[in-house]
């Protein structure tokens, strides 16, 4: 993808001190001099830590922080940079990391320092620019698929992450722990949002199998080595891997994954390259995931519900940063109005018990 596709001018209150951050470059061994010219740009895409590609010495790497004024709970770069460099050994689809720092004097925050990834970010911008066809799209979603199966299938305990999480009792802590941030971030009343929050609580599963999930995971959120579709090179956006149920992340995905017989205001509400034709339809996803993996997949409407949910949270606490001053991304202004919509389509998807075909 071209980077300027990738990247703009970094956002007003998000800059970067170059002095502080060049001496700690200079002392980790990845510049030469702090004399040499650096250039930040910021990545536009993400909506969660901020990430920054820097330019110097021919170099290019990428820095990721937190956002300003970011919640306690999440964007533990420690935690992000210690499951990549581990997991790096078993499961060969990630960054190769450089670097660490905890010490909020260099750059407000922790940060860690990566390497670029080469190669195509499937954004939806990016699909509607190369004309991705509906043969491509098809094989784009297996090639996904693979990869997501490899990554559930990755050996946690020879990589030294089986402490990263506590998959017993998973299921539960996460309906749980969703609903008390939901209700944290609340700016209004969204009564669809109190139903899923309830139905949730009365059908979550109670027996489930557990491994390594990333939680974050779509097109947007993997590089493919190139237009012939046929290999991830890497997979982006850690901050929320664990250990728990391979459901749940795969009901993540799929609430993310709108398709071309979605609503209209669904398909804008979330954009994804997933509505144009030629992309498999949730159930099918499901489908295809259920026969890569041999894994046997029961009480579909919750973990899509809770995907829902999930991305709901996510995009109303966002949203209560934008409104209480902490960051003013114009993406950000209309969130709460995506979150009402999670929790409105989750609730559809309860009572007609199916993930497709919801409006």
């Amino acid at each position: 993808m071209p980077e300027k596709e990738l990247t703009q001018t970094v956002r007003k209150g998000e800059e970067l001190h170059e002095g502080n951050l060049k001496k700690f470059l200079l002392q980790n061994n990845l510049i030469n001099t702090v004399k040499s010219e650096l250039i930040i740009r910021q990545f536009y895409n993400g909506y969660s830590n901020l990430t920054y590609l820097l330019k110097i010495e021919e170099k290019e790497y990428v820095l990721r922080r937190p956002p300003f004024a970011a919640p306690k709970r999440g964007h533990n770069m420690g935690r992000e940079f210690n499951v990549l460099n581990k997991l790096h050994n078993v499961f060969d689809k990630t960054p190769v990391t450089y670097a660490y720092s905890e010490d909020v004097e260099i750059l407000g925050a922790p940060f860690y320092i990566m390497n670029k990834v080469e190669g195509i970010i499937l954004t939806a911008r990016e699909a509607k620019e190369r004309k991705v066809s509906p043969n491509d799209f098809n094989k784009i979603a297996d090639t996904w698929l693979d990869a997501f199966v490899e990554l559930h299938e990755a050996d946690y305990k020879a990589a030294g992450l089986e402490s990263l999480g506590n998959p017993e009792g998973y299921v539960e802590r996460q309906v749980k722990n969703w609903g008390k941030q939901y209700l944290a971030a609340a700016t209004e009343e969204v009564i669809s949002a109190q139903k899923v929050m309830s139905w949730m609580e009365n059908n979550k599963p109670r027996n489930y199998d557990y491994s390594l999930i990333h939680n974050d995971y779509k097109y947007d959120n993997v590089v493919f080595v190139n237009d012939q579709w046929e290999k991830i090179v890497a997979v982006l956006d850690w901050e929320m891997c664990t250990l728990g149920d391979p459901l749940m992340d795969l009901g993540t995905s799929l609430g993310y994954w709108t398709t071309s017989s979605d609503a209209d205001f669904l398909k804008h509400g979330l954009p994804s390259p997933t509505t144009m034709a030629g992309n498999p339809s949730r159930t099918e996803i499901v489908h295809r995931y259920a026969l890569k993996s041999g894994r046997n997949i029961n009480n579909l409407t919750f973990y899509f519900a809770y995907g829902l949910f999930k991305i709901a949270v996510i995009a109303q606490q966002i949203y209560y940063r934008f409104k209480h001053g902490y960051t003013k991304d114009p993406r950000f202004e209309g969130l709460n109005e995506v979150s009402a919509l999670c929790c409105n389509t989750a609730w559809n998807a309860i009572q007609k018990d199916r993930i497709d075909e919801l409006y």
